[in-house]
């Protein structure tokens, strides 16, 4: 995959991945599922992002917000919303920002369905892509895309996404170079309810959360 030079934007990308949900919790893959709740861990997951970008930016930040229309982004970007006193119905919602598709592999338990195809998860905490799924190249191409029409919007923004699409977006982001072996841009694996700030092409870790690791 040749990939261009990390797109120039304006402002910061502060970059969420979303509280625990019930599926995480019960080590079931969830992929594109369109609604996973989250658990209370995950809501405290949520409380403690929200609290954090709060120190750091005050009430009412300047922040787009944007957020993968799933439900638990949704719901992880409802509590930090409300900690910041921001209005949840301004959020911009786009698909691009979803998980890795999982195909006939999504909603099995990681344990079952490793004993059936092998190993699911990787020695670097990534999915290992299904047949009839979406790999890392093509979730690198639609995040590109949400990348390039949102470069020119003035000001922050904060992003609710994944664990796998997230560590795509800010490989992209940050120009890492492509994956040995899935050939798109990952960046390292963050725990569930972390944050990420990118600036001019360079990661931050706002704030590390206490979930899982692997997706």
């Amino acid at each position: 995959m040749t990939l261009p030079a990390p797109i120039a934007r304006r402002g910061r990308d502060f970059i969420a991945r979303h509280g625990e949900t019930v599926f995480n919790a019960a080590a079931r893959l969830q992929g594109d599922a369109a609604h996973t709740p989250l658990t209370r861990a995950g809501f405290a997951q949520a409380e403690a992002i929200g609290c954090a970008l709060r120190e750091r930016l005050g009430v009412r930040p300047a922040l787009t917000l944007w957020a993968s229309p799933t439900g638990r982004a949704l719901q992880t970007l409802a509590v930090i919303a409300e900690l910041l006193d921001l209005d949840w119905h301004g959020a911009r919602l786009d698909a691009r920002l979803g998980e890795i598709g999982m195909g006939s592999w999504g909603g099995r338990g990681y344990a079952e369905l490793a004993g059936a195809v092998g190993p699911i998860v990787t020695a670097d905490g990534l999915l290992r892509p299904a047949p009839d799924g979406e790999d890392y190249r093509q979730i690198a191409a639609r995040v590109t895309g949400w990348l390039v029409d949102t470069a020119g919007d003035p000001g922050d923004r904060l992003v609710i996404s994944h664990g796998i699409s997230s560590r795509v977006l800010r490989g992209v982001m940050t120009g890492l170079p492509p994956h040995p072996d899935w050939g798109a841009p990952i960046a390292a694996g963050l725990p569930q309810g972390s944050l990420a700030c990118i600036a001019a092409g360079v990661e931050t870790i706002a704030h590390r959360g206490t979930g899982h690791a692997p997706a």
